[in-house]
């Protein structure tokens, strides 16, 4: 492994990790205090948690079936995308194992349930974007969506909020004493609050992801377009097509360069321009996808020749 390569990969792991304590203190800090089951692993350990009236902490059902997914998955996603699992899975279990009792055992950080649902939401979307990003996963759901990615063309979140969903509504069932009237009063709301915070997560989750993978065009003009097509292959290391064009109006040859990078990159492409070239003439337009070695890869189903 060469110096670059394992740089990328501490790099991935140290923001995976930083991902992973995000959602732990989003549910932990703000959703869990309340009573609330939110998607993933977290809502289903919180379901067993409260169904067994607190024997079995969340981290301990999360921990187990993550394992069985990730026993499921190993032959699709492949190994490098199952160690990273198993490292998020194992990180994201410690870390809520580690504060979930201090939290059920206190009153809530804050005691509007609104608010807290809101800003743990937030915080639990932040986490799942950080790690989606960084190639990993904290295991649940996120494997699946990791499957459906494979394959399609369907977001992350989408695949995210149908699942989680369907786990917050089994909220319905959890063990209450009392008449159907009162079951209904008591977890319906739980289960609106349950809705609403995967819809802030898995909005703050595409957000993230989309914007980490939105690309730009740059058409650039200028008689140093040597010196700029080296630097963007040696400092920006991206590629750069040489096209032949004309000025209409000088009648003169001139060369165009054609670029495309990630958003986030057109930054640094600016900044090499201009210290070579600041009179250059530039067009940025954004690219709707960007497909191939560098960008993203293209998921649709080829029908086999019969």
């Amino acid at each position: 492994m060469n110096y670059n390569s394992l740089k990328s990969n501490v790099n991935d792991f140290a923001m995976i990790t930083v991902g992973l304590i995000l959602y732990a203190i989003g549910f932990c800090v703000f959703i869990l205090p309340h009573s609330i089951v939110i998607g993933g692993m977290a809502g289903l350990g919180t379901l067993v948690y409260f169904a067994t009236g607190g024997f079995v902490p969340v981290a301990v059902t999360m921990y187990g079936v993550n394992l069985l997914l990730i026993a499921i998955g190993w032959k699709v996603l492949g190994k490098a995308f199952v160690a990273r699992t198993i490292f998020g899975a194992t990180g994201i279990s410690v870390f809520i194992g580690l504060i979930e009792n201090y939290f059920l055992s206190h009153p809530p950080l804050l005691a509007d349930t609104a608010m807290s649902v809101v800003l743990g939401g937030i915080l639990c979307g932040l986490g799942i974007g950080s790690i989606y990003i960084h190639n990993g996963t904290s295991g649940g759901s996120d494997i699946i969506a990791a499957l459906v990615t494979k394959v399609s063309n369907v977001s992350v979140g989408r695949t995210l909020m149908v699942v989680d969903m369907t786990i917050v509504g089994l909220t319905f069932f959890l063990p209450f004493e009392g008449d159907m009237e009162a079951r209904i009063q008591n977890t319906v709301p739980r289960i609106l609050y349950g809705w609403i915070t995967i819809f802030i997560y898995s909005y703050i989750t595409d957000m993230l992801i989309n914007t980490n993978r939105q690309a730009v065009q740059f058409v650039i003009f200028s008689h140093h377009w040597e010196k700029i097509a080296d630097a963007v292959n040696q400092e920006a290391h991206r590629g750069v097509t040489l096209l032949d064009g004309e000025g209409w109006y000088s009648k003169k040859q001139v060369k165009l360069l054609l670029v495309w990078c990630r958003k986030i990159e057109a930054v640094n492409i600016f900044r090499i321009i201009k210290t070579i070239d600041s009179e250059a003439f530039i067009a940025q337009s954004p690219a709707n996808g960007v497909y191939g070695k560098g960008f993203d890869p293209m998921k649709v189903k080829i029908k086999p020749n019969k």
